[in-house]
């Protein structure tokens, strides 16, 4: 019975200490529930208990599937947005527009345009 009970100890000191070390290497992100200072607290003050909790309730899956906070995280949504196309299209519009504005300032012969008047230049300081 002795021989049993020492057993049983030995593999309760085991998983407890290997939960609390699974429980302090996992990343923020795979704590579900509380935080992980919390599930620390858990699993040290409760052992076998608090392990078990830990395994059943707290850790999640490494390929569970990500909890998307923002909508730039959202698949489906950046398709909404527009394809790699439009946007190359509107960018070679805008160069188009901003070479045709360089060539009128550039036009040879062209007049030139004065300042525009700013009244707080003209006024002493």
């Amino acid at each position: 019975m002795v021989r049993l009970l020492l057993i049983l100890a030995l593999v309760a000191v085991v998983f407890w200490v290997y939960t609390v070390v699974d429980c302090a290497v996992q990343p923020a992100s795979r704590h579900r529930g509380v935080s992980k200072g919390t599930w620390m607290v858990i699993v040290i003050l409760l052992p076998v208990v608090g392990g078990i909790l830990w395994f059943v309730t707290g850790r999640t899956r490494k390929n569970a599937a990500p909890v998307r906070r923002a909508p730039d995280d959202d698949p489906d949504f950046l398709r909404t947005i527009g394809s790699i196309s439009d946007q190359d299209e509107r960018i070679r519009r805008l160069e188009e527009e901003l070479a045709q504005l360089d060539s009128d300032e550039q036009a040879p012969g062209a007049p030139e345009r004065p300042a525009p008047h700013r009244p707080d230049e003209d006024e002493p300081r």
